[in-house]
């Protein structure tokens, strides 16, 4: 797996409790098929948490490894993400990305709107 994966009780439309979540979990051992997408409100004690929390995954400090504190006293909340998403950590998602953008920002602008863009022209080589 390239993303955490979280387990929980549905609480309400698309709203879980989280009760257990690992990073990166190899292959057969992940807790459910909800995987995390890295977007987090947080609250202030995950930054003491996250001080005391020892290197986990590829010896990184990783803040699900705090979250998980957290969601043992009931405390984290996921959002089921509707929409489109992209995983630019991979060259396959940022091209995918950049013409998600490209078709659906770019084109649609109005010449108006592109003549307050600026622009860099590079020349050619002498």
């Amino acid at each position: 797996h390239k993303y955490g994966v979280i387990a929980g009780e549905m609480i309400k439309d698309d709203i879980f409790r989280i009760d257990s979540m690992v990073e990166k979990p190899e292959p057969g051992t992940a807790p459910s098929n909800l995987s995390i997408i890295g977007r987090y409100i947080l609250t202030p004690d995950i930054f003491e948490l996250i001080e005391n929390t020892e290197p986990g995954k590829g010896g990184e400090i990783q803040i699900t490894d705090a979250l998980m504190q957290q969601a043992q006293s009931g405390c984290v909340i996921a959002y089921k993400f509707k929409g489109q998403r992209f995983d630019c950590g991979s060259v396959k998602g940022y091209i995918e990305a950049t013409n998600y953008c490209y078709k659906n920002l770019y084109k649609k602008a109005s010449s108006a709107e592109l003549a307050k863009t600026p622009t860099v022209k590079v020349a050619e080589p002498a």
